[in-house]
């Protein structure tokens, strides 16, 4: 298990995350993600792009009469599709998400899964911008487009000064909220780990005023003590606290405990009208990503 120290950096070479998130975004192209993300996620509407000329099984409605008598040809107005959708992540950067038991800690996960979705965000034609917090705001970048642009977000990422502290995800909303004019589409991506009694409250407030997507960063050993080590040191990321436990003791009641905790966060999430996705450190994000798109839009056709 590891834990970031201030001072070092976060173990993110950004040259070959670059060409790591390029390969991604070309799965995903491949796998005709964009145009499904484009299909469950809508731009601000259509707008008006040219005429043409009228073909069976056309929709009439379309017609233009007008243009049609002055051009003494039948027309229907065709449009394109007006994007410019901003997406807003809104990312846990508290000191529960400076942990991990694999080669990642769930911060370089987690920051490498927003890198790479900003990434396609504006790669399928949005705006992505960045808010990180704990119990305070630590960083926000504005949403905006561009390469320029995604490498101020990568920059925000990999700089370690913007992680630690406790967590209040309600005072991270709320300040989303209160400084965006533009709605459009939050995605929450968190290990949800020291949550205040109360917090539903603030997603469902959240999925009044945005389209909200839940995405819940775990560690395997945020699911599972391990096993056959004898005595281990559990230490509270928020008050430094610890205490010595055996896993064998208490291994089978907190899995349980944490099974119904991420059940009770899922079922918050979906009542709420969002949706919600779990990742685990240990496992690569693509797919669950391509497979979320699809069911999506499953979801919404049917």
């Amino acid at each position: 298990m590891k834990k970031a120290d201030k001072g070092k950096t976060l173990h993110l070479d950004v040259v070959a995350l670059v060409k790591k998130i390029e390969i991604m975004v070309k799965i995903l192209i491949n796998t005709q993600v964009i145009s499904r993300y484009r299909s469950v996620f809508k731009g601000k509407g259509l707008e008006f792009e040219d005429y043409r000329a009228y073909s069976p099984g056309d929709d009439a409605r379309r017609i233009d009469w007008k243009a049609s008598v002055r051009t003494n040809d039948i027309l229907i107005k065709e449009y394109k599709e007006e994007r410019d959708l901003d997406v807003y992540f809104l990312l846990d950067a508290s000191s529960s998400m400076i942990f991990g038991s694999t080669e990642r800690l769930k911060l370089e996960y987690a920051a490498e899964f927003v890198a790479a979705l900003s990434y396609f965000v504006m790669k399928a034609g949005d705006k992505a911008g960045l808010v990180m917090f704990s119990d305070r705001i630590t960083n926000m970048v504005p949403t905006a487009t561009g390469d320029e642009h995604f490498h101020i977000i990568l920059r925000s990422l990999v700089n370690i000064d913007n992680y630690g502290g406790g967590y209040d995800i309600e005072k991270a909303i709320n300040f989303l909220i209160k400084t965006t004019k533009e709605r459009g589409l939050m995605i929450i991506v968190s290990d949800f780990i020291g949550l205040r009694k109360g917090w539903d409250k603030i997603i469902k407030k959240a999925s009044v005023a945005f389209d909200v997507i839940g995405v819940m960063i775990r560690d395997p050993r945020d699911e599972k003590l391990p096993k056959g080590i004898g005595q281990v040191v559990i230490e509270d990321p928020y008050t430094d606290s610890n205490i010595v436990m055996d896993p064998k003791m208490i291994g089978p009641a907190y899995e349980r405990y944490v099974k119904k905790e991420e059940n009770t966060i899922r079922e918050v999430f979906l009542g709420s009208n969002a949706d919600f996705l779990k990742l685990l450190t240990n496992e690569p994000f693509v797919q669950p990503l391509i497979e979320y798109f699809i069911k999506r839009r499953e979801r919404i056709s049917s």
